[in-house]
């Protein structure tokens, strides 16, 4: 396995026994490659593996990260103690409207803790840049020191498509075997995967707003097992799916609760904001409500804010979080013609949880 390290010059003596003080960047980690290290820089004297600050690119958090694995770790996380503050938004204005600084703390009782920070910037298109940006910092337990530092846009990714998936378990029908994807942006091939990986799915259809869109997704995604083509109009593909998965920014509602049958199950992670939504308010008063956290989807998510402030629903509606399905305090699926409605805007102890598994192997 190729691997690449950079030591920094600050090969300082910082005590009498002349012990080496130093910072490792790595791209690729692995137990055997800590010698290597050491042999590469000819360092000599004390060494300790914690003081190398590692570094995972995208690459290698894919292929740390199997989805099977990060689902149950995540179901894990969920039925254990953790803080998870809702997220902190900061506007840095600057001249362009829409730039912002997102913060995502989180710790585990006598756990792990990281934080996520992402930066939206708009404007980036027009430099053909993303708009966003997002890197993970996972902290030493007991010390409290930087362990390692993550690419956040895969981490979020594949964590975002496994706490769909992960509340699939518990609340779409074990022999759900069709999938709608609503949305054909990154997002869209993890959430396909990872339901497939909780559910028996044979067949996928893909709606986008543009078809061409759809077509070019639906192609990266065969040979995994099951049919997938893209579909051009929306009402029948939910008709037809016993899963309807929506990841879109959408700013009105897409998904009708007059195209919605018994049995069904909607996922819906788009719509992270107030001003966001993806499903109407006939879908969310006739399904069975379940959230990622209380803390954030009531003040993050469109459909939620939206509906309790018309008082089409009320809070005592939601019927569940990922934590008490995790813990079996609350029931999932109540009956085959139970329609579901799982709602998620992301928390950080996913965030933590799959930080924690791509960096196992290190210790």
């Amino acid at each position: 396995m190729a691997m690449s390290a950079r030591v920094s010059n600050r090969h300082a003596l910082s005590d009498p026994r002349n012990r080496i003080d130093f910072r490792v960047r790595l791209t690729i980690l692995t137990a055997p490659a800590r010698q290597s290290i050491a042999t590469r820089a000819n360092i000599t004297g004390h060494f300790t593996w914690g003081e190398i600050l590692l570094q995972l690119d995208g690459p290698e958090l894919a292929r740390r990260l199997v989805r099977s694995t990060l689902i149950e770790r995540l179901e894990r996380a969920f039925a254990s103690d953790g803080a998870t503050p809702v997220r902190q938004r900061y506007e840095l204005g600057g001249g362009s409207v829409g730039k912002t600084l997102l913060v995502m703390p989180g710790w585990r009782t006598n756990g792990g803790i990281g934080v996520k920070l992402v930066t939206v910037f708009p404007d980036n298109a027009l430099r053909s840049l993303p708009a966003v940006h997002a890197c993970y910092i996972l902290f030493d337990a007991d010390t409290g020191e930087p362990r390692a530092m993550l690419d956040g846009n895969e981490l979020t990714l594949r964590r975002t498509g496994a706490a769909s998936a992960l509340a699939a378990k518990y609340l779409a029908r074990a022999d759900a075997q069709r999938l709608l994807m609503v949305g054909t942006g990154e997002l869209a091939p993890h959430v396909i995967l990872s339901h497939a990986t909780v559910r028996p799915i044979k067949s996928v259809r893909i709606w986008g707003r543009r078809i061409e869109k759809a077509q070019e997704v639906a192609a990266a995604l065969q040979g995994h097992g099951f049919s997938v083509d893209a579909c051009s109009d929306l009402e029948s593909g939910v008709a037809w799916a016993d899963i309807v998965s929506c990841a879109t920014l959408s700013q009105a509602p897409l998904i009708e609760g007059r195209w919605l049958r018994p049995g069904q199950h909607l996922d819906l992670i788009g719509a992270f904001r107030p001003t966001m939504r993806e499903a109407d308010d006939a879908a969310i008063r006739k399904a069975d409500l379940y959230v990622d956290t209380r803390a954030g989807a009531l003040v993050e998510a469109g459909e939620l804010v939206q509906t309790l402030a018309a008082g089409v629903i009320q809070p005592s509606d939601i019927r569940g979080e990922l934590s008490e399905l995790a813990r079996r305090t609350v029931p999932g699926r109540t009956s085959p013609d139970a329609l579901t409605l799982f709602k998620s805007v992301g928390t950080a102890i996913e965030d933590l949880a799959a930080a924690e598994l791509a960096v196992e192997a290190l210790s």
